[in-house]
């Protein structure tokens, strides 16, 4: 069977500032919360590499983004880093604004669309020593930093994303220890939860006050959560991991207000944030042009088997447990989840129930450990992630022609790069990035069916 895709859709990848462009403590860029944790705890970092080793791309942009015209991509999203582009007087380094110019003008140039995020898990340390997202004061500077980008930028950048995976902040900085500060403290994370949204609130404000024409939007990594049966206690559960993981930002992102459960389940497990009443009404306002959707597996979900004991921290997992799935098919490079319907469910799920707004696949793709073993040539011969992006794009067709309103597909990411504490121990991207010999870069054979899919709009 053929798959053909609409006309102008959008066929690219993404990447983030703090996970490809190095120069760390380069042109002014301030400290953010990664460079400090690397700084005092490098054991934390696979093979103790931070993000000081990452793509390089702040000296080779140009390289890499004629790499992309060459591979024929038509789009590419990537983030503004705050600690480079905002001084910590808050005036602004003029060394980034001619960095962020010509990397814009440069996809531009290469007919490729740039697609901006402005805050991808990287905050500056200067707010975070003021309580990063706890603080009501770093919501405000959050919105002046939107606006300014928007000032600079938005003559040419006409798709802006407030924030990627808002939830991995929460989840993984105040009810786990993945990021940095790695504390668990549910009251802590719920009001990080709520500042994030209310700051993507006032960014898209900001917007909308700019009469600029383009789209704002957010991106959100919506994992559907699978009860293990249609038990009453495997679908509370599934439910509860929905409100607290997908819908907490999802509902008030694209409809205007909390769920009315999530609400409930907050203030009975007596976690309800500090806020104002005239935020509400900011959120009802101003809700997205457009979502950016992150699927990478799903999550399976069964009743709590325990009881919470006294003296536990609370969590999410505290009122849900994941269910493993006996014969699910697995990435073994990885140990995810292969589930490529997955991404047709949550089609379907907006399309029915969040106004059928306009989206696209923002991240999708297949880490692999010790890649370089598949290497024939000199190439990585990843036929592994032809299938996974192939499968996945089977059902994104499927969707489409069930009217979704779905607009394009990036892959996460475009050169392997630096990711977080698992630096680079998985590989993601189309590209090989030797880190023995200079950040050489090598297409791998995905790259190159990707250049044909694009060229066919099809496969």
């Amino acid at each position: 069977m053929n798959y053909k895709f609409p006309k102008d859709f959008w066929w690219g990848s993404a990447s983030s500032a703090t996970q490809m462009e190095g120069a760390y403590n380069i042109d002014g860029k301030n400290q953010n919360i990664w460079d400090y944790w690397y700084e005092i705890a490098p054991e934390k970092f696979h093979n103790k590499i931070g993000p000081h080793d990452t793509s390089d791309f702040y000296y080779k942009y140009e390289e890499y983004i004629a790499l992309m015209k060459e591979l024929g991509h038509n789009s590419f999203r990537f983030s503004i880093s705050w600690s480079r582009l905002i001084n910590e007087d808050q005036s602004v380094n003029e060394k980034a604004v001619e960095f962020y110019n010509n990397v814009i003008d440069t996809l531009i140039k290469n007919e490729i669309e740039p697609f901006i995020n402005l805050f991808h898990f990287d905050m500056p340390m200067y707010l975070q020593n003021i309580g990063g997202w706890e603080n009501r004061e770093v919501v405000i500077l959050y919105q002046k930093f939107a606006k300014t980008c928007f000032d600079i930028f938005g003559d040419r950048v006409k798709k802006w994303f407030t924030h990627n995976e808002p939830i991995v902040p929460v989840e993984c900085g105040y009810l786990g220890e993945y990021h940095y500060p790695a504390v668990v403290d549910f009251k802590r994370a719920v009001q990080v939860g709520y500042h994030i949204m209310l700051s993507s609130s006032l960014a898209i404000k900001e917007y909308k006050k700019s009469n600029q024409d383009g789209q704002i939007g957010i991106i959100i990594n919506l994992t559907p959560s699978y009860p293990r049966s249609n038990s009453k206690e495997d679908l509370d559960a599934s439910n509860i991991a929905d409100l607290i993981l997908n819908r907490s930002f999802l509902d008030p992102s694209v409809l205007g207000e909390f769920p009315g459960k999530l609400i409930e389940f907050v203030k009975e497990q007596n976690l309800l944030p500090i806020y104002k009443s005239e935020d509400l009404e900011i959120i009802k306002h101003n809700t997205v042009d457009l979502l950016g959707v992150n699927y990478y597996q799903p999550r399976r979900i069964k009743a709590k088997e325990s009881e919470i004991k006294d003296g536990d921290p609370l969590t999410a997992e505290s009122f849900f447990d994941f269910y493993d799935m006996p014969g699910k098919k697995i990435n073994p490079h990885r140990g995810w989840e292969i589930y490529e319907k997955g991404i047709y469910d949550l089609s379907i799920n907006i399309r029915d129930n969040y106004k059928n707004i306009p989206f696209y696949i923002s991240e999708n793709g297949m880490g692999v450990e010790g890649e370089e073993r598949f290497k024939v040539d000199g190439k990585i011969e990843d036929d592994y992630r032809i299938e996974f992006i192939s499968e996945h794009l089977k059902w994104v067709h499927k969707a489409i022609e069930e009217g979704c309103n779905l607009r394009g597909y990036h892959l996460w990411t475009f050169m392997d790069n630096w990711s977080w504490l698992n630096s680079y121990k998985n590989r993601y991207g189309f590209v090989e990035i030797d880190l023995n010999n200079n950040y050489k870069r090598t297409p791998k054979k995905s790259a190159y069916w990707f250049k044909d899919l694009i060229k066919n709009n099809g496969f």
